[in-house]
């Protein structure tokens, strides 16, 4: 079966990136720096607005929201894995996998990415709800304003979410992909 992947122009768009391995890249501030100086560059050239985002040591979720006439989030998450990787310290990079040997590539990123085209507004309420809550799912903290690397205080400063949102048991199943 070949995986076939929604195009649509001005769209939002739910995406799980992964590091190779799961190793925990951005369990230290000089990495997560590094990520956002890669998002801010891209955004740059190619733009697109963030809804919501979550970092992780293994792991980013986030929704974009693509302009009216674009839906090329394919480019832009390879410009962005592509500026990180290139420069970040080469002891980040994990020694080539087997399906990487014959290309001598030496990974930071999984090759793929997981998406999903936001249906509707309670899609895509679910789906930051999903985002900003993780950090408490994966047991990070206790709740979502524990946590710093996360639009989750953006939200709260817009008057989105109670500072004390997330910090009961919340489900989400069907949700996410990780």
């Amino acid at each position: 079966m070949q995986y076939r992947r929604a195009f649509i122009p001005g769209a939002a768009y739910f995406f799980t990136v992964v590091t190779e391995q799961r190793r925990p890249l951005f369990d230290n501030e000089a990495n997560i720096d590094l990520l956002r100086q890669a998002f801010r560059t891209v955004k740059e050239k190619r733009p697109f607005g963030i809804e919501a985002i979550v970092i992780l040591p293994d792991h980013i979720h986030c929704i974009w929201t693509l302009p009216p006439e674009d839906a090329d989030f394919s480019t832009r998450w390879r410009l962005i894995k592509t500026w990180f990787s290139k420069h970040s310290p080469s002891d980040l990079r994990a020694p080539p996998n087997r399906s990487r040997q014959n290309k001598k590539q030496q990974a930071i990123w999984q090759n793929r990415f997981w998406e999903h085209l936001l249906r509707d507004e309670t899609d895509f309420t679910r789906h930051v709800e999903y985002i900003h809550y993780n950090p408490v799912k994966h047991g990070y903290v206790n709740a979502p304003k524990e946590w710093r690397h996360s639009s989750f205080h953006r939200h709260v400063r817009a008057g989105i979410y109670p500072g004390d949102w997330g910090a009961t048991t919340m489900d989400f199943e069907g949700i996410g992909h990780e």
